[in-house]
């Protein structure tokens, strides 16, 4: 590969990096709103309500940082050329992915216990907010799933090797957007009540 060509694949990584900040910055865009929104909306009257934070959503934020270390090291394992290593992280954080997914569902269980429902006659404004926030969030991390299988298969491809790891690079930096966001959007429900 000549120099031209080197810096022209660079300035394509580059542009496709930046198209992903651009992205993640859409997505924050839409969560501020939703978490503005209910900001706002705590001036209601039919406000407050005695619910106790289900335990699953508390567990689930130690799940997803921890899917964020192990797709971390994925980048510095294909980079020792250790590709078992890398392998068992990829498939770790998938795991993980699908255990957060498992606990937000059982956080809406356990709500729904509580005797508090998202629509109809027996809702609230805070669970349906709450519900609005965590399914929105709970598509994102769907979407971060289906990339990190696209991660995984060209990994099982052999497409990521040292210098050669962009794609990697953009899921891994997808994926840590929605887990810092779950951080936000836990600690935003649990204080702000």
């Amino acid at each position: 590969m000549d120099l031209t060509q080197g810096t022209t694949q660079e300035k394509v990584n580059r542009s496709k990096k930046t198209m992903m900040w651009f992205a993640m910055i859409s997505m924050a865009m839409v969560f501020a709103g939703l978490t503005s929104a209910y900001v706002v909306s705590k001036s209601r009257k039919d406000w407050g309500i005695d619910l106790v934070f289900p335990n699953a959503f508390i567990y689930s934020i130690l799940i997803i940082v921890a899917s964020s270390v192990t797709f971390y090291f994925v980048k510095t394992a294909i980079e020792k050329n250790n590709r078992g290593l890398a392998t068992l992280l990829l498939l770790s954080t998938l795991a993980l992915g699908i255990i957060f997914i498992f606990l937000q569902f059982e956080g809406f269980s356990d709500i729904i216990r509580q005797g508090y429902h998202f629509t109809g006659p027996t809702s609230n404004i805070v669970t349906t907010f709450m519900f609005i926030i965590v399914v929105t969030h709970l598509a994102h991390i769907i979407g971060g799933i289906l990339v990190l299988l696209v991660v995984i298969y060209n990994h099982f491809k052999q497409k990521y090797k040292t210098g050669q790891t962009l794609g990697l690079e953009l899921g891994a930096m997808y994926w840590h957007f929605v887990d810092f966001l779950w951080v936000y959007l836990f600690l935003f429900l649990y204080f702000v009540k």
